[in-house]
């Protein structure tokens, strides 16, 4: 069997060793289009809890992580002069060029053909078996496939930029600033003893405020945006000590998450997808790598299995599209976190900011098994501007009050302590009924409605329902923050810890479940 693997990154390279390691019969060659000391980028990131099945597949990242990566427990979030610290949080991360050469290495012990400077498409490869692409998200595979294998591509409202540092970060670190022109904010970790990542992210209006979209991203790969480099020098100056960034492919862009319901092809010839090529998540949940490698197990396991391709290709799908589409769903909420991160720059205290942050895709309980002296803290900053823990803080508004933030839905009204108000979407006082969309496309009229019953005097609350978990979310957010209108959250099976997440973080101002 002769097989060909398009793109010679780790997802690539991984497979080409796992495969040849399981049956040294199958020729495996590697086609990469740059050079095999090119690399676009500066770091990857892992998480610990997520590396058990790579490193049982094969040993090489686990040592390229012990012998030249860095390690750190917490996540630092610097906003407003503060540093807040949240623990449990184990990750690595180690410089790419360095994770590169090591897999390229043990490639070819294994007896893997490696070929560099070498462009192929499919009409190339009609003497192999099998073709893998593992070659990018701008895969020029798929591009040649894409109309059967049933792509989705949604892209972010929020820019990002991709560079490195001289500055040396001790772990994970978010760090955000109001500028002249708008609210930036820099995910940075260290990737080496003498380097970090330092990926930035802003909305469109800063980003055109600054004048930072002058930049031709026509341009072949290759040259960075160096307008931006010193713009951003310049606006973290104090939080990098006034080291400098690191340039290399840097350019903005928006980010592309890609769904996709079919991973292979039986015609014009065989062709697997893994990676990046033809799924993708926001790197704020720092799973792209691990997830091109997963990729790379579960194939390499499925063609060593024996019987027939298609059989083992559809096996491969059926392994690994689960875990993948898990953190896609887990990733959305963080993308969606970063498209509107300046509304909580400016809506929050630091405590409540982290705590956000830190709950977007977790509930309370999850985070304080990671750090309970994190989610005390967070506890302390509510009862010190309450008088008492979330759930139990009163509320009031135009008449109507509870004494807690957990109520009842009976019928159609929302239960207090006095005179139930009553849930209607007609005149006099109430709870208006608003219902969240189906996906974010909606969100615009929806918002349109909130903008209007914020002037109507007889709505007390914003009553949201349906819709999503994130959709729901950024509704009551939009009500609260935007039109100053109190949202409660109604969810149709909320628990106290869900309704103790929604509140300490200031997403909803009440959570309701039908009595």
């Amino acid at each position: 069997m002769r097989v060909a693997v398009v793109g010679g990154g780790p997802g690539g390279l991984f497979f080409a060793t796992l495969l040849r390691r399981a049956d040294p019969s199958v020729e495996v060659t590697v086609f990469e289009r740059n050079g095999g000391d090119d690399t676009f980028g500066f770091g990857v990131v892992f998480s610990d809890r997520t590396l058990a099945g790579i490193h049982d597949a094969d040993p090489v990242l686990r040592e390229a992580l012990e012998e030249h990566g860095r390690h750190w427990d917490d996540i630092e979030i610097r906003l407003k002069g503060e540093r807040i610290r949240c623990g449990g949080n184990g990750m690595a991360a180690v410089v790419r060029r360095t994770l590169l050469a090591l897999m390229q290495a043990r490639a070819r012990d294994v007896g893997a053909q490696l070929r560099f400077s070498t462009e192929v498409t499919i009409d190339d490869l009609a003497g192999y078996d099998l073709v893998v692409a593992a070659d990018g998200t701008g895969s020029k595979i798929r591009g040649q496939l894409e109309a059967s294998l049933g792509v989705e591509v949604e892209t972010a409202t929020a820019k990002f930029i991709w560079f490195g540092t001289d500055y040396l970060f001790d772990g994970l670190t978010f760090v955000h600033e109001r500028g002249p022109d708008g609210v930036f904010a820099v995910h940075g970790y260290p990737i080496s003893d003498e380097a970090s990542t330092f990926i930035v992210e802003t909305d469109e209006a800063s980003w055109r405020r600054a004048g930072l979209d002058e930049f031709d991203v026509a341009q072949p790969p290759g040259p960075s945006d160096l307008v931006s480099k010193d713009y951003l020098e310049k606006l973290f100056a104090e939080q990098i000590d006034g080291k400098r960034l690191l340039t290399n492919n840097s350019r903005w862009g928006n980010f592309r998450t890609r769904r996709t319901r079919r991973w292979h092809t039986l015609s014009p010839r065989p062709v697997a997808f893994l990676g990046d090529a033809v799924h993708t998540a926001h790197f704020s949940v720092g799973s792209g790598t691990k997830m091109a490698m997963e990729d790379a197990v579960a194939l390499a396991t499925a063609l060593a299995g024996g019987g027939d391709l298609g059989t083992a290709l559809t096996a491969y799908e059926a392994a690994a599209q689960p875990s993948v589409r898990k953190i896609q769903d887990s990733a959305r909420p963080s993308l969606a976190w970063w498209e509107h991160f300046g509304r909580y720059h400016d809506e929050f205290e630091p405590w409540q900011f982290a705590y956000h942050f830190l709950s977007r895709s977790i509930t309370d309980a999850r985070l304080a098994r990671r750090d309970p002296g994190f989610v005390a803290a967070s506890h302390h900053g509510w009862v010190d501007a309450h008088g008492a823990e979330p759930l139990e803080t009163a509320f009031s508004r135009r008449g109507w009050a509870t004494g807690g933030r957990l109520v009842r839905i009976d019928g159609s009204a929302v239960l207090g302590t006095g005179e139930p108000l009553p849930l209607a979407t007609g005149s006099g006082p109430r709870a208006a009924l608003v219902s969240a969309p189906e996906n974010e496309s909606g969100l615009p009229a929806v918002f349109a409605t909130l903008a209007e019953l914020a002037r109507d005097e007889n709505v007390v609350l914003a009553a949201v329902h349906g819709g999503t978990p994130l959709t729901r979310t950024l509704v009551c957010e939009q009500a609260r923050m935007a039109e100053r209108l109190p949202a409660l959250l109604i969810e149709p099976d909320a628990d106290r810890d869900r309704a103790l997440t929604a509140i300490l973080s200031g997403r909803a101002d009440l959570v309701g479940s039908p009595a």
